[in-house]
């Protein structure tokens, strides 16, 4: 498998569940570290350029992990889109940060897809953003962090009649792209409220220890860039870098059929691997 460029296989995430991973190989020889991104809210793995990114940290001699967090809504023989809804319906941010700590295993076993003896590095989109400061903030195996539009606060982000989810059940939410509507049980929110101080993303912000590279475009229209200054403002020794006139996704959009980055997000890449390169 080592002489493969590109695997992809499953793991087992939150409550057993299976989900898709791809894992590129550096192309340079010995890899640099292992890089691991995780995707944001209705977000996937192949969302858009992010195999185009893939491609890049390649070329830059990094191995690089994407995967699927177990209940976004994909399968493992349907990794694309939300096939699933049930499973996104019962999703949470705790199932996320369970994912992401199995995936972060997986780096680190000698039987994993990559060499245990290489630094991890964390990347984390939007959502995923969040998921990547509170696990860093309790895993020193990772060992630098870099944040693209990063959320400051989950609880800010349940835009839903709370009292109505509530006697209902479950709320729903538009896939604008695909016009899906997306369910949400009300266990979203429970979960939330029961685990607020675990899921307390300024508070994780204050004990990142390693080096941090915080990335936000100035036109996101996700969310705010605002919270990227307030994430810096936790943790004064992050780096803090803004792309001007950049939305949320750096230009990039789903599908995206080319094999060149859209111009924000080159530089946010081209940033990136300069900052996984100092020292």
């Amino acid at each position: 498998m080592r002489g493969i460029d590109q695997v992809h296989l499953a793991y087992t995430g939150a409550a057993g569940r299976k989900s898709a991973f791809d894992f590129r190989r550096s192309k340079k020889g010995k890899s640099r570290g292992i890089v691991v991104f995780a995707h944001g809210y209705k977000g996937f793995k192949d969302w858009g350029a992010w195999n185009a990114v893939s491609l890049a940290f390649a070329d830059a001699g990094y191995d690089f992990l994407k995967f699927n967090f177990s209940h976004a809504g994909a399968t493992v023989d349907h990794p694309i889109d939300f096939p699933d809804t049930e499973a996104f319906a019962q999703n949470t941010y705790t199932k996320e940060i369970e994912d992401l700590n199995a995936i972060i295993d997986l780096c680190a076993d000698p039987d994993g897809p990559g060499h245990p003896d290489l630094p991890i590095y964390l990347i984390g989109h939007s959502r995923g953003g969040g998921i990547g400061i509170l696990t860093t903030a309790q895993d020193k195996r990772i060992r630098k962090l870099i944040t693209w539009a990063s959320v400051a606060d989950f609880g800010e982000r349940f835009a839903f009649d709370i009292e109505k989810w509530r006697q209902e059940g479950i709320t729903f939410v538009e896939n604008s792209r695909t016009k899906q509507q997306l369910p949400h049980n009300f266990s979203f929110y429970s979960d939330y409220v029961e685990n607020r101080e675990l899921l307390d993303i300024t508070a994780a912000a204050k004990r990142i220890s390693v080096s941090w590279l915080i990335v936000h475009g100035t036109a996101d229209e996700s969310v705010s860039y605002f919270d990227a200054d307030r994430l810096n403002a936790q943790c004064p020794e992050a780096e803090l870098f803004f792309v001007r006139d950049a939305g949320h996704t750096f230009g990039a959009h789903h599908p995206w059929p080319h094999t060149e980055l859209p111009e924000p997000l080159q530089i946010v890449v081209d940033k990136t691997i300069r900052f996984l390169e100092a020292r």
